[in-house]
């Protein structure tokens, strides 16, 4: 991967929506130089996909929630069944298994604070899985 390999992926990062063309002028090459290095980042797996951003709030999901989660048990099964229940909710946005303590770090985005407590008692804390729950609320949003 050279400057201009960086370059597109930079310029993709902050519009995916870029045409190729504009893409070419941003990066200084012709379209069909620009288009095989992108094709070929897609075929290397560095560009693996193209998303939309969307506004939370729009969707009823302005209130975000930060979770440090602890399983009572550390087994395999456990953990990859507390991992697929929880992956497959739609309201969590975000799953990362850590080293170290907290043993998950859970990302949950909700309509407001009633619906969170909800979400979190019936949902998590219900799960025989999970030994201790820490939430964060977010204030704002900075980057």
């Amino acid at each position: 991967m050279d400057s201009l390999d960086r370059a597109i992926i930079g310029a993709l990062q902050s519009d995916g929506r870029l045409t190729n063309q504009d893409l070419a002028a941003q990066v200084g090459l012709t379209p069909a130089p620009c288009l095989r290095r992108v094709r070929r980042l897609e075929a290397d797996g560095v560009i693996t996909g193209y998303t939309a951003v969307v506004n939370p709030e729009a969707l009823g999901h302005g209130f975000e929630v930060l979770i440090h989660a602890e399983l009572a048990a550390k087994d395999l099964s456990t953990t990859e069944a507390f991992e697929a229940r929880v992956a497959a909710m739609e309201e969590v946005v975000e799953l990362r298994r850590m080293f170290g303590l907290p043993d998950y770090f859970i990302r949950v985005q909700v309509r407001d604070t009633p619906t969170y407590e909800r979400w979190l008692t019936t949902q998590i804390m219900g799960d025989p899985a999970i030994a201790r729950v820490d939430s964060r609320i977010t204030m704002k949003r900075i980057k």
